[in-house]
């Protein structure tokens, strides 16, 4: 675990989802490096760079319902989310091969019984199936990153994504895509988690219901 990281405030943070949420920790901490998930670097900060990062998400999420999550790699943010919100549908749409063995690996060892694990691009999946949330996390720009998602969003549906702090930037370019599916102007939000832990950005927009 990160050094700094206070082992209460973790508990705290996480109540009753703590040991699901230790336990990918922990599997990242010893595989994510050989399977090609995770650099080097990250992995004497699994907790605050990933786990955190994935978990500031959730006051931005409904309790129930469903979300895909569009390259969803290692699984960040969306086992995170489904370990945290076991009352989520949690799609988790990845190309790779080797990442969804991974992904399904791990839904079976954390026993997360709310998720999917769907191999492909976000665009095969158009048509197929909508949810109320569809997130990511530094998948795209958020021109792209629109395009793929919002087909898959049902009206009235949110798109909550993790982004970097010129996420600003990327909003004028994605205006023309956003407007086609009736999306809000979004929010960009900054989401804390516990102390010493940096504040991630978040963006948010809603769909219209009409």
């Amino acid at each position: 675990m990160d050094a700094n990281l206070d082992r209460d405030a973790l508990h705290t943070f996480f109540g009753s989802s703590y040991d699901v949420v230790a336990r990918f920790a922990s599997e990242l901490e010893t595989q994510g490096e050989l399977r090609g998930l995770i650099g080097p670097r990250e992995i004497d900060r699994i907790w605050s760079r990933h786990i955190l990062n994935s978990a500031a998400l959730l006051p931005f999420l409904p309790s129930s319902g469903s979300v895909a999550d569009i390259g969803s790699g290692a699984g960040l943010p969306g086992l995170v989310v489904a370990a945290v919100r076991p009352e989520l549908e949690v799609i988790l749409i990845e190309p790779m091969e080797r990442r969804c063995l991974w992904l399904t690996e791990m839904r079976e060892a954390l026993e997360l019984s709310n998720v999917d694990v769907r191999r492909g691009r976000a665009e095969e999946f158009h048509g197929a199936f909508t949810v109320d949330v569809v997130t990511s996390r530094a998948v795209a720009a958020l021109d792209k990153l629109a395009r793929w998602s919002l087909p898959l969003l049902e009206k009235g549906g949110e798109l909550v994504v993790l982004k970097g702090k010129n996420v600003r930037d990327e909003i004028p370019p994605a205006r023309k895509v956003l407007r086609k599916y009736g999306m809000s102007e979004p929010e960009v939000l900054e989401a804390t988690t516990i102390d010493g832990v940096e504040p991630t950005t978040v963006l948010r927009s809603r769909r219209g219901k009409a």
